[in-house]
């Protein structure tokens, strides 16, 4: 499986009615340390078939962004049932993101 587009129109869909926990990346494409993040959450994505993996391009989705107060990116939040359980800031090791599940 690989992560998902996430934006406005299937955010709802995709994320908030999710019967699993959904780890979500903010990025953009001029980022580098967001480009460092993408292989190990595509990774994550195809190895972990208990989670919903979604990246959300914060130039083209800029009402998620700010509805989740993105101050930085890479950003990688966790949400389960609805709700913002863990979140952390920055590039981060494959060990780092799976902990936050």
């Amino acid at each position: 499986m690989f992560a998902l587009e996430i934006n406005k129109n299937n955010f709802h869909e995709e994320v908030m009615n999710s019967d699993k926990p959904v780890l979500l990346d903010f990025w953009a494409p001029w980022c580098g340390p967001c480009r460092m993040v993408v292989p190990i959450v595509e990774e994550i994505a195809k190895e972990r078939e208990d989670i919903k993996v979604g990246k959300i391009n914060v130039d083209e989705n800029p009402e998620l962004a700010s509805a989740f107060e993105i101050m930085s990116i890479p950003t990688l939040m966790v949400i389960k049932n609805g709700e913002v359980v863990n979140q952390i800031s920055g590039a981060r090791s494959k060990n780092q993101i799976l902990a936050m599940v």
